[in-house]
């Protein structure tokens, strides 16, 4: 088939443009901008665009069909003209459910955890060799692609709840109608979308209302907003809890009928695994099978991945940036490395987290740390569009114990006065962005 995908430089993306690709589709695509890595990836394919930007010509009568990304607006050209032709058009999670329309859907949904746990699952499947399509929010070590399209009997989906399309504008996972799904937990996030609360828990009600009949909701007990979801629930249900575990020698060991070791660790992280337990329960993985080939996952891609260690500092980066996220990503750090010093750094990034009306969300949520810090760049909200916030915002909203920076020399130089005595404990550094610090070498 000859498949136009329209802003085609995105993560998801141009990973699906990869996978149509391999499979022998002749495939085009658009966008305003594409950077690294997925425009060495294009090129390798030989699928990247020759120039950037909106070309209507390129939408011919002769496509089978056009994959919409998000990026693009509802005045775009080639939207327009494919509308105009008639072409059909598909956004790419309604893509993906067509691709997986007779497969045995599972989807994992929430607003903390999706990545990981679709990871957690994704390996342990690998590792036993079992055949499965699927679709995950970030590159995994033993994957080369996001995205994989094949005629497997099994798809294995991170479920967002962002937006599909501009054609479209609901969440991602109402679009894949799963026959097992997980829901992680429920804290309010993507502001800028879901202005209230009630309206942000509505699309996860919407989203086990959209499992299908006979299917089955795997859903954390502990979270009291998703327990009371799931006992409306018209499918069957199936809580999970913090699995019993302790720490030995600076490694989690998980205790069940035996007991394993694992290289993860965190209790969110825990939940998520035992929630995927259950969830692989629905297709034959036995408890035994799940934690034995779990042993060997490493995590995932600043998903509490450790970027630097010697004697006096260990560095993480995590993707971290809703509250929620935040005090269980430094809770889980300083669990694991007691007795050590905890330096938490956090960069306003994401448009809920830059919203000045937000900021109360995010109190107490740092004060784990031994040393907290908060930094963002002032020119993202001329970017953005958004209403600056003060440094003194940071103080009211986060803690008296919390630094707010707003510069990235005095944010380099506060981290290394944090972390000079060397005679102290050692150091644990914990960068928490969706963004990059503004390219800041931090330690």
């Amino acid at each position: 088939m000859k498949i136009h995908i329209l802003a085609c430089g995105g993560a998801v993306m141009h990973n699906i443009a990869i996978a149509l690709h391999k499979l022998g589709h002749v495939i085009t695509g658009s966008d305003d901008e594409i950077f690294e890595p997925a425009l060495s990836r294009l090129k390798k394919h030989g699928i990247c665009p020759e120039k950037f930007g909106w070309f209507p010509e390129k939408i011919t009568s002769d496509l089978d069909f056009i994959i919409l990304g998000m990026h693009a607006r509802a005045d775009n050209p080639e939207l327009l003209q494919a509308k105009t032709l008639g072409i059909k058009i598909y956004s790419f999670p309604e893509y993906v459910f067509e691709h997986a329309r007779n497969k045995t859907r599972l989807v994992i949904g929430g607003s903390h955890g999706k990545t990981t746990t679709t990871a957690m699952i994704m390996h342990v499947l690998n590792t036993l060799k079992r055949d499965f399509d699927y679709l995950v929010g970030s590159q995994l070590e033993g994957f080369d692609t996001m995205v994989k399209f094949s005629d497997a009997p099994l798809m294995v989906i991170e479920g967002d709840e962002y937006l599909t399309s501009t054609l479209d504008p609901v969440p991602k996972f109402l679009k894949y109608h799963p026959h097992y799904a997980m829901v992680t937990g429920i804290a309010w996030d993507h502001i800028n979308v879901f202005p209230t609360f009630e309206g942000y828990v509505g699309q996860f009600g919407l989203f086990i209302d959209s499992i299908e009949p006979g299917g089955q909701l795997v859903y954390f007990k502990d979270d009291a907003i998703l327990d009371g979801l799931a006992s409306k629930s018209r499918v069957k249900t199936v809580a999970y809890k913090t699995p019993a575990y302790n720490i030995k020698d600076g490694k989690v060991v998980v205790q069940k009928d035996k007991t394993y070791e694992l290289e993860i660790f965190g209790e969110h992280n825990l939940q998520n695994a035992e929630g995927a337990r259950v969830l692989c329960e629905n297709i034959g993985i036995s408890e035994d099978e799940f934690y034995e080939a779990l042993k060997s996952f490493k995590g995932t891609a600043k998903r509490l991945e450790k970027m630097h260690q010697d004697e006096h500092l260990t560095v993480f980066r995590d993707f971290a940036h809703s509250p929620s996220k935040l005090k269980a990503t430094i809770e889980a750090v300083k669990q694991q490395f007691a007795g050590h010093k905890l330096i938490a750094v956090f960069e306003l990034h994401t448009f809920s987290s830059l919203n000045k009306n937000f900021l109360p969300q995010y109190q107490h949520s740092m004060d784990p740390a031994d040393e907290a810090i908060v930094y963002f760049n002032p020119h993202v909200f001329e970017q953005k569009k958004m209403q600056v916030i003060e440094l003194e915002d940071i103080t009211e909203n986060f803690g008296e114990n919390v630094v707010p920076i707003n510069n990235t020399e005095k944010l380099i130089s506060k981290i290394r006065d944090l972390r000079s005595n060397v005679s102290g404990p050692p150091c644990v550094l914990l960068l928490m962005s969706s963004g990059n610090f503004d390219n800041a070498i931090l330690w």
